[in-house]
């Protein structure tokens, strides 16, 4: 038996959320059993307890997060035995799947089980799943970055973090916008050559700015608010440039489509857990490769324990915190 925290019905964390004991899983064909470090909290699991998009519960019960780090101390029929043992971190637990990583072990298949280098905190290793792969793909969607000049708009979350990281380190020249002095600290520390603050800017005030920055126009955008954002997108983006975004506040945008048109612009609608699994694997190399470089890792600001995963989820869907939240196991 392991302890792990469930819900069996959407609703608020302190009312749904369970810590118990269960069965402790064991892997099957093609599989690893990763003993569990640290869990990683993010939007997207806190969204799925809550029925944001009223899907409802795909499962009946469902141990939650995809994102988590530890050690691989079991695996499955086809597995190599050389694994056990191995430091990783693991992305897409919860994704198509009931039993996630807040528990002591989960199960995931092999290829979602990605080696930690060395030096790189289980703590840090569980903040890469979903922020670290959306955005390798948000940056290298359109192709090659390097010597191009990318803006990644909302720099100082968990994905505007990776992509600034992952741009800089594949040789762009990276602009982030953010709207405070502790994000404005947070981007410039992941890698940004410039950042620009936007809060209290009109949307021709911060065009403006941006262009003192980048006379020659954005080739490309990783976007974190498609609805509020695409009017100064177009605005800064060059002809043939690229739009990649992964969220919008408003689900029915309007959409520029005539000076999009004109610029020849490309959009990517971007969905991690839907990336083909070429895509996941590339990103998870990049994020390896990033890490063992230059870049320092995601802002870990919360820790909780398993028994006080309400007060983590809170943390994340209230935004009492701006940095990664993380259960410790």
């Amino acid at each position: 038996m392991m302890k792990a925290a469930w819900y069996e019905r959407q609703g608020p964390p302190s009312e749904v959320l369970v810590i118990g004991e269960t069965s402790t899983p064991e892997p099957g064909p093609g599989e690893v059993r990763i003993r569990v470090s640290a869990s990683g909290v993010n939007p997207g699991d806190v969204k799925k307890r809550q029925d944001t998009f009223g899907l409802g519960m795909a499962y009946p019960r469902v141990i939650p997060h995809s994102d988590g780090a530890g050690v691989i101390d079991q695996v499955g029929d086809g597995v190599s035995a050389s694994r056990v043992g191995e430091r990783v971190w693991c992305f897409g637990a919860q994704s198509y799947r009931p039993f996630g990583t807040a528990a002591e072990y989960v199960v995931v298949p092999s290829n979602q089980a990605v080696h930690l280098p060395d030096g790189v905190s289980f703590d840090q290793g569980s903040c890469l799943g979903i922020p670290g792969i959306t955005a390798h793909r948000a940056v290298h969607v359109a192709g090659s970055v390097s010597g191009r000049t990318v803006l990644v708009q909302g720099g100082g979350g968990a994905v505007g973090q990776c992509a600034i990281a992952l741009a800089r380190h594949a040789g762009a020249r990276v602009i982030a916008t953010v709207r405070s002095e502790l994000d404005e600290r947070v981007a410039a520390g992941a890698g940004a050559h410039v950042v620009v603050r936007t809060n209290n800017l009109s949307a021709e005030e911060t065009v403006e700015c941006i262009r003192n920055h980048a006379p020659n126009s954005i080739d490309h955008i990783v976007e974190v608010a498609f609805h509020a954002n695409i009017d100064v997108d177009e605005m800064l983006l060059a002809p043939n440039g690229s739009i990649a975004t992964y969220a919008t506040g408003n689900p029915e945008p309007v959409i520029p489509f005539w000076p999009l048109v004109f610029k020849n612009a490309r959009l990517f609608f971007l969905g991690s857990d839907d990336f083909s699994e070429e895509a996941k694997l590339a990103a998870a190399l990049g994020l390896n490769s990033a890490l063992e470089g230059e870049w320092i890792g995601l802002e870990v600001e919360a820790r909780y324990s398993l028994t006080s995963i309400a007060a983590a989820h809170e943390a994340v869907e209230q935004r009492t915190v701006s940095g990664r939240v993380l259960v410790t196991l």
